[in-house]
């Protein structure tokens, strides 16, 4: 594509004056070792690195213009703009030529709940036989292919390459998880959302929103950006109406409104629930039709998630036979209340990826509600991130454990003592133990767990890494557990 044709989404710039009419670019980066002979490079000011330090070097591996926030003095075009992150996403849509444009985009927001509707979603489009995309915390997924993502939400260059291999490779709806964080730095700019969906709000991520007000404003803007016009295919914002915010993100959007719950009046609901260890079963009541489900997901989170899942559905027009056929087919996520099963022994450990004081309580009220016997819970918190929530965790694992076992949990650059005083520090309750190394506490953990008794471990779930500093090891808390258990054994 030729550099003039790119350089036509964008607005005001300054440039070095030199001739760019003959330019062709072959590809767009904003890593330099991604370069190549024809590149565009978007210099962007990271969190670590400045990408404006490595121009030269992309120049130097072939880069024949670049754009940034500043004068360059070399060699190759150089145009100035004001953000160089919303140039990347104007420029990467023009150059993948609006991928989302005619590809059908489901988003999905909030604090918990993000990765388990997507891929009930795609198990409901995929029992209808469409081909599917899902970006998320997981994986990349592209039809049966899988790739590795960095982050939930990922930048608006690898994004919009995505979809445009999405649409290549036939896919007719693709599902991502939206964060906050990518929403707020602009990681989703020029993504062509048809519908949003919200599961709920609680505290996280205030280390980098400071505030709840600032973190359900970031959730917002996914809503917002619905648009406001109605002559072409119909958006939809999907809310869970039990959650206190929905009634923000309801006045952020002039787009049409899908409301579910298990409590209130609601377009879906989940009436006559049942809760047991095996299972889940409901009435789900939607405007085309009511139907039993009997899921093999356990807990009443799960049922939010099967709700907002089964909305969305119903926007994309599947029959709601697919839709009960997709749920009771559905064994359920890696690291979502995914249990750890050996052949001889009659203890439970269930691995999951509850990482704020929300999603703990979720998953052990749900625990008690079939525990036969004592429950033991593994947990930790994450360093570099929110510090008010550590005293909530542990006091939250205390309320429902009889045991507790305070360990590290991705401690990256800070003390994983720190970490665990500051989740301890308050605690009157003492039915609990601190072993600051995670397998020693998994361990502990089997070792004191009898026949009927649970084990929860919480706060990793899918990951296979433990980060210290800024070096990821290799650790699976579910390969941990199981080889505890066979020890056991």
């Amino acid at each position: 594509m030729k550099l003039t044709d790119i350089l036509q989404v964008l607005s005001f710039y300054k440039y070095n004056e030199m001739d760019i009419n003959d330019i062709e670019i072959s590809h767009i980066a904003n890593d330099s070792r991604d370069v190549v002979f024809g590149s565009l490079f978007i210099c962007i000011k990271g969190y670590i690195v400045d990408g404006h330090d490595f121009a030269n070097e992309a120049i130097a591996n072939g880069a024949v213009a670049i754009i940034s926030e500043k004068n360059i003095e070399c060699h190759v075009p150089v145009f100035v703009v004001r953000d160089s992150s919303r140039a990347l996403a104007m420029v990467a849509n023009k150059f993948y030529r609006y991928p989302t444009k005619n590809l059908s985009l489901i988003g999905v927001t909030g604090t918990n709940g993000k990765t388990t509707v997507t891929y009930l979603l795609e198990a409901i489009l995929r029992e209808l036989g469409k081909k599917t995309g899902v970006i998320g915390t997981i994986q990349l997924k592209i039809n049966d292919e899988t790739y590795p993502v960095q982050n939930t939400t990922p930048d608006a260059l690898f994004l919009q390459k995505t979809f445009k291999q999405m649409k290549n490779e036939g896919v007719e709806v693709a599902i991502m998880e939206v964060s906050s964080h990518g929403l707020d730095i602009g990681r989703v700019f020029g993504c062509d959302f048809d519908v949003a969906i919200y599961t709920n709000l609680s505290q996280d991520h205030l280390d980098y929103h400071h505030t709840m007000e600032e973190y359900i404003r970031a959730k917002s803007m996914l809503f917002a950006r619905l648009g406001n016009a109605y002559e072409n295919n119909k958006k939809y914002a999907i809310l869970n109406v039990d959650d206190t915010y929905s009634s923000l993100l309801e006045r952020s959007t002039s787009q049409h409104i899908l409301t579910y719950s298990s409590k209130q009046d609601a377009h879906i609901m989940a009436s006559d629930i049942v809760l047991a260890a095996s299972g889940t079963s409901f009435t789900l009541e939607t405007p085309v039709g009511d139907t039993k489900i009997k899921s093999k997901m356990v807990g009443l989170f799960n049922v939010y998630n099967m709700l907002a899942a089964s909305a969305a559905a119903i926007t994309q027009n599947i029959p709601i036979t697919v839709i009960k056929r997709a749920l009771e087919r559905v064994n359920g996520v890696a690291g979502r209340f995914e249990p750890i099963i050996t052949p001889n022994t009659g203890l439970t450990t269930i691995v999951d990826f509850a990482h704020t004081p929300a999603s703990l309580e979720n998953v052990l009220q749900t625990i008690k509600r079939f525990a036969k016997g004592y429950i033991y819970v593994v947990v930790g918190c994450g360093g570099d991130r929110d510090i008010t929530k550590r005293p909530l965790m542990a006091n939250v694992a205390l309320q429902y454990a009889n045991h507790a076992i305070f360990t590290s949990d991705n401690p990256r650059t800070e003390d994983p003592e720190k970490i665990i005083r500051d989740m301890t520090s308050s605690l009157t309750d003492r039915h609990y133990e601190i072993i600051q190394d995670r397998k020693q506490a998994i361990y502990r953990a089997v070792d004191l767990a009898e026949d009927d008794d649970i084990i929860l471990i919480a706060g990793k779930g899918h990951e296979t890494y433990q980060i210290i500093d800024h070096t990821k090891h290799t650790f699976d808390d579910r390969v941990v557990a199981k080889n505890a258990m066979l020890e056991k054994e």
